[in-house]
């Protein structure tokens, strides 16, 4: 692994680590006025520190090219862009989850392990017409049989949660129309991760990324659909479960992050008096 992987990676774990955990290590430190400042500052430069970082390994990379080295060079600086764009932001996203709720981890990554076994079984039982020559083991009976399965389950797994049949009626909780949602692109689309990494192995000629899990390759190798899944459910946990009207927390986490310790006490007494005026008034 070369110097400027090493530096680049860094920073780009510390802008996308940073963003997804200011929040919680402000909330760690607010009872010490001396750390609170320190990470508040912290947050609050986060964006340019990563920037000009960033900017140092863009220049330090310029003044390390060699003469008839230029093509290998450029090619290794295009590669570790390209393993920090696939790779690692998409797998920041599966942290982002658990930080959403462990459900939020889970069940994705539970939908995309059911959607590669059923597709296995009925591929293997039943499998007779290919499905795309990237993967010419693939066909359309295990595709769209694991597709069934994926789906069945997202809504049985869900389940677990306060729902209940009466005789008469059905009763759907709001969870799972959402499990149906993610179960739906687990089946339909997040194979398509797969896909890619089939192309790209055949592509450079190699049948796995590694060989760390004996029969499966390595670790990429069983990742390539969890994370086309896990950016799938951030987002839509983001734009369909998180409230997007203002809310309390929503304010206090604007204070804490933007004002500083003796303006938040400013804005605390401010409070106060507005608070006992009213009462006052209504009296």
């Amino acid at each position: 692994m070369s110097v400027h992987f090493r530096h680049f990676f860094f920073t780009a774990m510390l802008f996308v680590y940073g963003r997804i955990l200011s929040q919680r290590l402000v909330n760690t430190v607010t009872t010490d006025k001396f750390l609170y400042k320190i990470v508040a500052n912290l947050i609050k430069y986060h964006m340019v520190t990563c920037y000009f970082l960033y900017i140092a390994g863009f220049v330090w990379f310029i003044l390390s090219l060699k003469k008839k080295m230029y093509k290998y060079q450029f090619g290794q600086y295009a590669w570790t862009h390209m393993i920090l764009i696939v790779v690692f932001t998409q797998s920041s996203f599966t942290v982002a989850n658990i930080f959403e709720g462990i459900f939020w981890f889970l069940l994705p990554a539970s939908l995309i392990v059911i959607n590669d076994i059923a597709a296995y079984i009925f591929g293997f039982f039943f499998g007779k017409t290919p499905l795309i020559k990237l993967s010419p083991k693939k066909t359309w009976e295990g595709f769209i049989g694991a597709s069934v399965t994926t789906i069945i389950s997202a809504f049985l797994v869900s389940i677990n949660l306060p729902i209940y049949f009466p005789w008469t009626e059905i009763h759907v909780l709001p969870v799972q129309w959402h499990a149906l949602a993610l179960g739906l692109f687990a089946s339909i689309i997040a194979p398509f991760g797969g896909f890619f990494a089939s192309g790209f192995k055949r592509a450079f000629k190699i049948k796995d990324f590694g060989d760390s899990i004996p029969g499966h390759g390595g670790m990429t190798d069983r990742m390539d659909c969890q994370m086309v899944m896990a950016v799938f459910a951030y987002i839509y946990h983001q734009s369909f479960i998180v409230a997007q009207s203002v809310s309390v927390g929503m304010i206090f986490d604007q204070i804490v992050m933007n004002l500083s310790y003796e303006e938040q006490r400013a804005l605390y007494t401010k409070l106060g008096q507005i608070i006992r005026d009213r009462q006052y008034g209504e009296s």
